[in-house]
């Protein structure tokens, strides 16, 4: 039997050196796992539009889409997913925040500015990193 083949894109937002991360919410499929913000595209969107729809309501501000870094493919027991990540940057006016449910503290919490050398204490989503 063929599994599900899911298309997602992903955000690697980079803002002074960091990078954003994102935690699922508590009743997703791999619940509270860090990733980087994004989602799926919907029937007829193309990348770097889904990427802004879905960033804007995550984190409530506007992406600068850049290039494509890369793809990664990744087998789940029912389904599989199909990875595109892009760099993505801030505008400099650009502040996160959190969705309404969620208290206001600096970053939005279920969100993470790290750097590509601090040693992960978060657990991200399985072929969620490059």
């Amino acid at each position: 039997m063929t599994k599900q083949v899911i298309h997602v894109v992903a955000a690697v937002i980079e803002h002074q050196g960091r990078y954003l991360i994102t935690q699922r919410n508590a009743n997703a499929v791999l619940p509270l796992l860090w990733e980087f913000p994004g989602g799926r595209p919907e029937a007829g969107e193309d990348e770097a539009a889904a990427l802004i729809r879905e960033v804007r309501g995550r984190i409530g501000v506007e992406i600068i889409v850049g290039a494509k870094l890369g793809e990664q493919h990744h087998e789940y027991s029912d389904y599989e997913v199909h990875l595109t990540m892009y760099a993505c940057g801030l505008p400099d006016e650009a502040r996160p925040y959190p969705r309404r449910w969620q208290i206001s503290a600096g970053s939005p919490p279920g969100s993470f500015w790290t750097t590509i050398s601090h040693r992960p204490t978060r657990r991200p989503c399985p072929g969620c990193s490059a």
